[in-house]
């Protein structure tokens, strides 16, 4: 742990210190946010290895998520999601192992180029022909885990998803809070004995930044207070077109 952390330049504990006040924004509804991260650290560290990087951070941010917004979830939506979402994970997790760095963040770009079009074309009147049902719900799990596992970018794919199932401001919160909390953790074993991306130096690095991931978390909290429902589905296209653009200018 203390090697890789003498190892780290100083730009590089800039960009995990700035990733790790996004993400404790993101997991307490300042969605965007978490997209932006994932570019940042995979433009610094590599795809792949930025992935296994970051997860023990989500996973400290998720607690902060889930405790302030737990109330608000939709237990029935998580339940359609998480049987295609497991399966999504496994999927990722054997396609990641066959494919180098350079297609890994290819991916991650076309992924958020992808959603952030669905995102903007659902909210100037396309969300009315996204179908609600059960089948659709366990795609968007299946790709939501697949995108979660491949440079935890699902992000992007389970905005598209609540999004268009017209949760509210709380609701979509609460609800993403506990889905990536229970994905990232079922994740853990595929990234420390498939990938062999996560170390102990992860860990350590988390356990270190979790001071500023809290500062985040609370900064989130009162920023989304000031955001109308209408307001925060446009702050989410918006990050996304961030995230986007540092994708593009890397």
């Amino acid at each position: 742990m203390f090697l890789f952390f003498s190892t780290l330049s100083a730009e590089g504990w800039f960009i995990v210190l700035v990733v790790a006040l996004l993400l404790g924004m993101a997991k307490t509804g300042v969605h965007g946010a978490g997209m932006l991260s994932v570019p940042l650290l995979a433009i610094a560290f590599g795809g792949k290895i930025s992935s296994g990087m970051m997860l023990p951070m989500l996973l400290v941010a998720d607690v902060f998520g889930v405790f302030y917004y737990h109330r608000h979830a939709s237990f029935q939506q998580l339940k359609i999601l998480f049987p295609g979402a497991a399966l999504g994970v496994a999927a990722g997790s054997w396609a990641g192992s066959y494919i180098d760095d350079h297609v890994f963040r290819t991916i991650m770009a076309a992924t958020i180029f992808i959603s952030l079009a669905i995102m903007i074309w659902m909210e100037l009147g396309g969300k009315e022909k996204i179908p609600d049902n059960i089948y659709f719900g366990r795609l968007a799990g299946f790709l939501g885990g697949f995108t979660s596992m491949i440079g935890n970018l699902a992000g992007t794919v389970m905005a598209v998803y609540f999004l268009s199932m017209r949760l509210s401001k709380n609701n979509f919160i609460g609800t993403t809070a506990w889905f990536f909390m229970v994905m990232n953790w079922f994740k853990v074993p595929f990234h420390v004995w498939h990938w062999h991306t996560i170390k102990s130096d992860s860990w350590g690095l988390a356990l270190v930044l979790t001071p500023v991931i809290l500062l985040g978390a609370f900064a989130g909290i009162e920023l989304v207070k000031k955001m109308s429902d209408q307001t925060y589905r446009w702050f989410i296209v918006a990050m996304t077109l961030v995230a986007a653009l540092v994708m593009v200018f890397r």
